[in-house]
């Protein structure tokens, strides 16, 4: 048991604030379902599909709880009777060299993490999705996906840590450096992942030619969006759930439609989906994502360095509250990262606030490109019926979580109500 410091009682007292935020943030989400179809579903949701929306949210809601204590309570047991430490001697007497052991202790945290989350995204993925219709994921596909994440993650990660380590052991303003290296792999996996990365999980299938993919077509030069491919992604082999997405960096970007979308969509509907995508593009959102993720990775770094700097007022204090007696960059990097979830959660407030922005000026675009709403319109009332998402959700939730609008928010804003 370890007797850390004050710093050790803020700590708890945060992350248990942080939980019990959001427990009364998803009571409150229940609370706020609808009785009755509101007005602007009526068209697509009936009481009967509303009841079911309601017991899927109190599905989700429950298991969320149950989920969220839980880890929290092994997280706190884990700290409290000196795992960090513990784990940390352990790492040492299995390597002499510092980037050998720095690579056994955040490869083991690692393991113990996934190993915690795959009993809850088993429950999820064969109970709950499977109770309400939506899941299509055989066990084989479960355990060969993960099998496939674990491969992924030790080809990308191992030689990434590997340098971060190297970085924080050995070279000066390391930060900055660490800095450069990370987003230097994040745009070469951004530019890797159409063709590398994504098809080792799903098939994408170029589009056959007709009447559809000449409309996206034509519609990406009348928006002048530099759009190389037209692909069909297997989404149905998971989930009957819908989607599309953009990939590609600069001017080679391909469109991935899920099969599961053009199966339930209408063809002006499709189109509308898409201007709204394109509408991201041509609005500037994903350089300002990207930009704002750089700056947020750069001060991320900058506090890690501060963090674990052994001559500086901070790190002597941080790892005392978690028990660990060696300053070094490996503990350092995962006692941040544990840190950084509740400060992340916070900041994300302003940033779902901001991408919700970017929702309501995308779908203006798609509303001016098509010149009419109502495709788009019917596509989100769609999918919020097909996805049993809440209709209605609390204020609190959505400034937590939403990084797109209340579909009734978007419907009225598109409407000029």
């Amino acid at each position: 048991m370890i007797e850390g410091n004050l710093l050790t009682i803020v700590l708890v007292l945060v992350f248990f604030l942080m939980w019990k935020l959001e427990l009364v943030a998803t009571l409150l989400n229940l609370r706020a379902f609808p009785t009755d179809v509101p007005d602007e579903l009526k068209n697509i949701l009936d009481q009967e599909k509303l009841s079911k929306a309601r017991d899927y949210q109190r599905a989700n809601a429950s298991f969320e709880i149950f989920q969220s204590v839980f880890v929290l309570m092994l997280l706190l047991t884990f700290w409290l009777v000196g795992g960090f430490e513990w784990l940390d001697n352990w790492a040492r007497d299995n390597s002499q060299n510092p980037i050998g052991f720095g690579l056994i202790f955040i490869s083991v945290w690692f393991l113990l993490y996934n190993i915690v989350q795959l009993p809850f995204s088993a429950y999820s993925t064969f109970v709950i999705e499977k109770r309400f219709g939506f899941n299509k994921t055989s066990p084989t596909t479960f355990i060969v996906d993960r099998c496939k994440g674990l491969v992924l993650a030790a080809i990308i990660g191992l030689p990434l840590v590997t340098a971060l380590l190297g970085i924080f052991h050995e070279v000066d303003h390391a930060w900055l450096w660490a800095w450069l290296v990370v987003t230097a792999l994040q745009l070469l996996l951004a530019w890797l992942a159409p063709t590398y990365i994504l098809p080792v999980f799903n098939n994408f299938t170029p589009m056959e030619s007709g009447p559809l993919k000449d409309d996206i077509e034509a519609l990406g030069k009348q928006c002048d969006f530099p759009l190389e491919e037209v692909f069909v992604m297997d989404g149905s082999k998971r989930s009957t759930k819908a989607n599309a997405f953009f990939t590609g960096l600069g001017n080679h970007k391909k469109i991935a439609l899920f099969d599961t979308l053009i199966e339930k969509s209408g063809h002006d509907e499709l189109m509308a989906v898409l201007a709204h995508e394109i509408g991201h593009f041509k609005r500037g959102h994903i350089k300002q994502r990207l930009g704002a993720g750089m700056l947020q990775t750069a001060l991320i770094f900058f506090l890690l360095g501060a963090a674990i700097d052994p001559q500086g007022p901070i790190s002597p204090i941080l790892f005392e509250a978690f028990g660990v007696t060696i300053i070094s960059p490996h503990v350092g990097l995962v006692l941040f990262m544990i840190l950084l979830e509740p400060v992340s959660r916070l900041l994300g407030i302003a940033l779902n606030a901001w991408s919700r922005k970017h929702e309501f000026e995308a779908d203006a675009y798609a509303v001016e490109i098509t010149g009419q709403s109502r495709p788009l319109c019917d596509a989100l009332r769609k999918m919020t019926a097909d996805h049993l998402s809440h209709p209605t959700p609390s204020k609190l939730r959505v400034a937590l979580d939403y990084s797109h609008p209340p579909l009734i928010e978007r419907l009225r804003a598109m409407s000029g109500k």
